[in-house]
């Protein structure tokens, strides 16, 4: 990532772990950075793979750490749909 303030990692790390990511560390500004991981691997590093899963590659790389909370979340409901008709 290149120019990425804390909000944008957290928003993609919402959409890469399907659940909501809200930014609490604090800090300010835009940072580029690298980080390395394997999709495929659970929580730790599987045997003969060097790549790390995405939360120990966010620990070990860029000392990040994802806790799982409970809280309140925005939620969007959407109780009816209908079709446009034509004039």
């Amino acid at each position: 990532m290149s120019g990425a303030t804390m909000r944008d990692v957290a928003f993609s790390l919402s959409r890469m772990t399907d659940r909501p990511v809200i930014d609490q560390t604090g800090l300010t500004g835009a940072y580029q950075f690298e980080l390395t991981w394997d999709p495929n691997a659970a929580s730790v590093s599987t045997a003969g793979n060097n790549r790390a899963s995405l939360f120990t590659a966010l620990r070990e790389q860029l000392g990040l750490r994802l806790d799982s909370r409970q809280g309140p979340v925005e939620v969007l409901i959407i109780d009816a749909a209908q079709r446009p008709v034509e004039d």
